[in-house]
This record gives structure tokens, sequence and C-alpha cells, in this order.
């Protein structure tokens, strides 16, 4: 009998610590933070490279909050009546900074080319981050040429 109260404990104790062993993980599963009850641009749009086929768009936000992957959206064409064109690209946010950076690379455009675009932002169920910018546009450069506009590049000093 007391064989079997020992193998019984034994069993117990071995299933409590198993369980417990995976609520960690369950734990770690941290619900979306409060939306922010207004998200504006406070930088930005703007070009932060562009090549004769691929340009980077980067924008900055107050943190939106709610879920924390995003998608940064860029929606263009050159025709700024029709910006049906969209490329996006995804990122998390961080809870502990009060702004967020996104980019966008928008690849397989035409060489001096000018191309019309605006900005905006989802949650990664697809709801508005509730902001857009103007419409904005750049002229990709020729073919082996570049610009960097990112980071900002100090002015010359005068001589």
């Amino acid at each position: 009998m007391r064989r079997l109260l020992l193998k019984l404990a034994i069993t117990i104790t071995i299933t409590v610590a198993s369980l417990l062993a995976l609520t960690p993980t369950v734990a770690q599963i941290i619900p979306p933070t409060k939306k922010a009850a207004r998200v504006e641009i406070t930088k930005g749009p703007e070009i932060e490279l562009a090549i004769d086929n691929l340009t980077i768009i980067r924008w900055t936000t107050n943190n939106p909050g709610g879920t924390d992957v995003h998608f940064a959206v860029v929606q263009y064409g050159t025709d700024p009546e029709d910006l049906s064109q969209m490329a996006k690209s995804q990122i998390r946010l961080n809870r502990g900074h009060p702004e967020t950076i996104f980019r966008v690379r928008m690849a397989g455009l035409k060489p001096q080319a000018t191309y019309y675009y605006k900005v905006t932002s989802t949650e990664s169920n697809g709801k508005s981050d509730g902001v857009e910018s103007p419409v904005n546009h750049f002229t990709t450069p020729g073919p082996g040429e570049r610009i960097v506009a990112y980071p900002p590049q100090p002015d010359p000093q005068p001589r």
C-alpha cells in the first residue's frame, strides 16, 4: 500500500510539474496595448533611399498602440488620381517607445519616373490606425544614380 501511495505521489508530482512548465509560455502572451486616442504623423513621409527601380519611404508617428504587429502601407502610382499600387511592410511596435518609425520598400519602379504616394498604417487585423498622409511625389533617379536622404546629411559649413 505504501508503494502504491509513493508511486501515485510521484505521478501526480510529474503531472503537475509538466503542467507548470507549460504555463509560463501561456503567461507570456501579452494582451494588446490601449490604442492611442489619436495617431498623427510626426515626421515625414520622406524618401530614405531611391535608386532607379526601388525607393524606401519612411515616416514616424506617435505609438498607435493596439496589437504589437502593424503594417506600414504605401499606396502609389504614376497618376495622383490613381494610387492603385500598394507596398506594405510588417513591423512590431515597441511598447516602451512613444514613437513608431514605419518604412516601406517599393520595388519594380521605372527609372526617371514620377510617382505619387500616400502612407498609412494598420494593425495586424487590418484595422486602420486612423492616420493617412496627403499625396506626395518623388522622381526615381536614372540608371546607376541614387538618392540617399537618410540619415540626414549635415549642411556644408560656410567658408
